[in-house]
């Protein structure tokens, strides 16, 4: 399982709720959890937010959420 998706299933959410707490819609987030679609900066500032984690832990530079 990706990181994207481990991570929405760990804090309880649908991709159309996740997708409506960073800005966009559903069908544009899927891409992201497939791979379809490279997740642009403010994307992933976004999303860190919503989970509180570090950019770095996001892109699968380190294990360390934080």
């Amino acid at each position: 399982m990706n990181i994207l998706k481990q991570l929405r299933k760990e804090h309880g959410y649908t991709q159309a709720e996740l997708a409506r707490k960073i800005g966009m819609d559903q069908n544009n987030y899927s891409k992201y959890e497939r791979g379809e679609r490279e997740i642009g900066r403010k994307t992933i500032i976004k999303l860190c937010q919503v989970y509180n984690i570090s950019a770095d832990y996001l892109l699968g530079l380190t294990d360390e959420k934080r």
